[in-house]
């Protein structure tokens, strides 16, 4: 079936009861056992349930994946699969990420003994040179945040796979919808699923999918584990906002490129890093294994003043974290996103205090240009 298919129908039920048409809400903790030692499919809420399951199969199937896993929060997603590393192992990370990544890296992860080495990874040459007898995983996120830098996920993949080494990569930016890891010959992915796959900033919730079999059993025993599955409730939310997937980021990729090539015309904007333009350096890595764009891209204007004034002269944008929901977002990655990386960090990789974020929505793509158009005259 077709993606929008899938993101209607996969992973759903019908009870021959009632034969509902939306999947139920199971807010139940626990569920009977059938007799001695014959449990049904569920047995405790923390162990799975009903709801959750339909979303996990759902998202199985739209990112081509065997099988699905829905969390709490998009960090206990990435917890969960960093969790497949012990002491002594060695990650290779890509060195322009999302900051709590970067926190949990540093701060959890090395902690607890493993091994993190943030490399370059648009150098495929820098991958190879990083590999070591300890190397286990290596983790990308692909456009990066926020600096919409495009990493070769089939390169990456190859180089990984030839070393027996696991490959990770972060689709929140996209979703399935725009890009499939799993495809290119990634192992895991991982989503927040309070961004674009809800779309509604109405909850918050993570994901991974996997194809491997064997994967998949270590990622269920960690989730039931530690109990970071997310919660019936959350994951009938997210399973709703699933259905309308593809129109809404037909429509977040439409007015996002419509506003990047405005914002690439204004004298005050020193660059706009968005990979449908023209101008950016890898567009064409980009159309080899993306179909789209997304919503969230990010510019850079000329002093950090200037930032902070455009981001005080919004009206329609609204000062915030997060993204890929309906409405439009703006923020400073330096103060916001971004500040639990030291500074000397940030620096290098290219995020600084004149660089801003959006979060690009389904307004009118007309006031969106004039709600920047008005701020940019504050200035």
């Amino acid at each position: 079936m077709k993606f929008e298919t899938l993101s209607i129908h996969a992973g759903k039920t019908i009870d021959s009861s009632y034969g509902e048409v939306m999947t139920p809400i199971y807010l139940t903790s626990t569920f009977a056992f059938k007799g001695v030692n014959r449990p049904g499919p569920f047995d405790y809420t923390r162990s799975g349930n009903p709801t959750r399951k339909a979303l996990e199969d759902c998202l199985a199937a739209l990112e081509g994946g065997t099988r699905g896993f829905a969390f709490a929060s998009g960090m206990a997603a990435e917890s969960a699969v960093l969790d497949l590393l012990g002491p002594g192992d060695h990650i290779i990370v890509h060195d322009d990420l999302y900051g709590g990544t970067y926190r949990i890296l540093t701060r959890i992860k090395k902690a607890q003994g493993v091994d993190v080495e943030f490399v370059n990874l648009r150098d495929i040459d820098a991958l190879r040179r990083a590999i070591k007898k300890s190397t286990k995983a290596v983790w990308t996120e692909t456009p990066t945040n926020p600096l919409m830098n495009i990493l070769d996920l089939r390169a990456i993949a190859e180089t990984a796979r030839n070393s027996g080494i696991t490959t990770v990569c972060d689709n929140t930016f996209l979703s399935p919808y725009f890009q499939r890891p799993l495809d290119l010959g990634i192992d895991i992915v991982v989503h927040s699923t309070t961004k674009y796959i809800n779309g509604h900033s109405d909850v918050v919730g993570g994901a991974a999918v996997v194809r491997d079999k064997s994967l998949g059993e270590k990622i269920g025993f960690i989730q039931n584990a530690a109990g970071t599955g997310q919660a019936p409730f959350d994951c009938y939310l997210v399973l709703r906002g699933l259905k309308t997937l593809g129109l809404r980021m037909e429509g977040h990729n439409r007015n996002a490129l419509q506003v990047a090539r405005w914002l690439e015309g204004r004298p005050d904007v020193s660059a706009v890093l968005h990979p449908g333009l023209e101008s950016h350096p890898q567009r064409d890595l980009a159309l080899s294994q993306m179909t789209g764009f997304g919503g969230t891209f990010s510019f850079r204007v000329h002093a950090e003043r200037d930032a902070l004034r455009l981001l005080e002269g919004v009206r329609i944008f609204t000062l915030a974290e997060s993204l890929g929901g309906v409405e439009s977002l703006i923020e400073h990655p330096w103060s916001m996103t971004h500040a639990s990386m030291p500074e000397d960090v940030r620096t290098a990789a290219g995020i600084t205090p004149n660089l801003i974020r959006i979060s690009v929505g389904l307004e009118h793509v007309d006031d969106l240009v004039e709600d920047l158009r008005q701020a940019f005259g504050r200035m």
